[in-house]
């Protein structure tokens, strides 16, 4: 799975977010047009003042059973393609695949 990848200080998870949904959910791991993977995700909230991103890093922080604050939007803030950076723990990539079970 290519819809993270390993830094230095974390992960980068490239999200393509879609907001205003009926459901909080991952859809699924989805390719661009570039070939590369991203996570799409849903969520209920609309995207104003930062809604859509903060219920994105709660939905996120939960499915990986972690603390917010570990994870971090550095790109996209108010673009639908985002990405999430999240500060390593032990067992993140493990936490990661298993997040899409």
């Amino acid at each position: 799975m290519a819809f993270f990848e390993k830094k230095e200080d974390g992960y980068l998870l490239r999200v393509r977010l879609t907001p205003n949904s009926s459901l909080v959910k991952i859809i699924g791991v989805m390719q661009n047009a570039d070939g590369e993977e991203y996570l799409k995700i849903s969520v209920v909230s609309v995207p104003e003042k930062g809604k859509a991103n903060k219920e994105l890093l709660d939905f996120l922080a939960k499915k990986l059973n972690m603390a917010k604050s570990l994870l971090e939007v550095v790109g996209g803030q108010t673009d639908r393609w985002k990405k999430i950076k999240i500060k390593t723990i032990e067992d993140l990539n493990e936490r990661l695949e298993a997040m899409l079970k």
